[in-house]
């Protein structure tokens, strides 16, 4: 009777089982703790604290003066330029990216480390210098003819020259780390080369590419440095949101300048959830 009531005893049902289980998933060291609480008050202090202060500062008016600073038209008009030609550059930036980022793993050709060198370039340059060399390039006395100054290919262009680097560098380690085999498995079985991309390269470079894609996004929504020399700030033509920020702060608008933050802030977030879902949906796919 004893044996039998023992065999019949589930297994892995112990109080003491339970309690083991829970507390080592959520039991944390001391130095852990300590590690996690700094985190939070620098995260806090950093990000959390003035992103709280922007919001406030937007609402300082009421939530009335922070819609009609929104729907004002020439303020919408700038906010509709900004997304859209950040909409475009960031769809460029994910088919050209991936391309640059493929040609500097997969190719070898002469110049290759002084090209994967300036690619940095953007980085590396105050984004007010970045606008004077488009503009010494592209300018009014441009030395190849070519005048993109207060137009939207101008604003195209500054944003393109300091995004550049966002999905080269995030696609560029995953297909570093990527296993050959794979692809050569999929040869064996007769897969073409399309194909070998489509169904085991492509679905792998997606979080990459989404995540640079993303980065790329949020700084082309918020760019200033480079487009006060390039764009002209026309209003109704060339006026961007960033732009627009500041000239709320000339006229002593914080308010109306703290909205614009704040909208900007919201569709940056909500782009970078949209090409995270997207990401894992096509990761799944493939």
């Amino acid at each position: 009777m004893t044996g039998a009531a023992t065999a019949a005893k589930p297994i892995g049902r112990t109080t003491s089982g339970r309690k083991g289980g829970s507390g080592g998933v959520f039991a944390l060291t001391p130095t852990t703790g300590l590690g996690l609480g700094v985190a939070l008050v620098w995260f806090s202090i950093l990000v959390m604290l003035p992103l709280a202060a922007v919001v406030g500062a937007s609402l300082a008016g009421g939530f009335g003066d922070f819609v009609d600073t929104l729907t004002d038209r020439q303020t919408f008009a700038a906010l509709r330029l900004t997304v859209i030609e950040a909409l475009l550059v960031t769809i460029v930036n994910a088919v050209l990216g991936t391309v640059v980022a493929w040609v500097l793993v997969r190719d070898q050709f002469r110049g290759k480390r002084v090209l994967d060198v300036v690619i940095d370039i953007p980085f590396a340059l105050p984004t007010i210098v970045a606008g004077l060399v488009l503009l010494s390039l592209y300018g009014p006395q441009s030395p190849v003819g070519i005048n993109i100054v207060n137009t939207r290919q101008g604003i195209f262009m500054a944003l393109l020259f300091v995004t550049l680097p966002f999905v080269v560098r995030t696609v560029q380690p995953v297909l570093i780390e990527l296993d050959a085999d794979v692809e050569e498995a999929a040869a064996s079985l007769g897969a073409s080369r399309a194909t070998t991309f489509r169904r085991v390269i492509l679905p792998s470079l997606v979080p990459a590419i989404a995540a640079g894609s993303s980065l790329g996004f949020a700084r082309a929504i918020s760019e200033f440095g480079s487009l006060v020399l390039i764009s002209g700030n026309t209003p109704f033509k060339t006026e961007v949101a960033s732009l627009k920020i500041f000239k709320f702060l000339e006229g002593d608008n914080q308010a109306g300048a703290a909205a614009v933050a704040v909208l900007l802030l919201l569709v940056a977030v909500l782009a970078i959830v949209a090409l995270d879902l997207i990401s894992r949906r096509a990761a799944r796919r493939g």
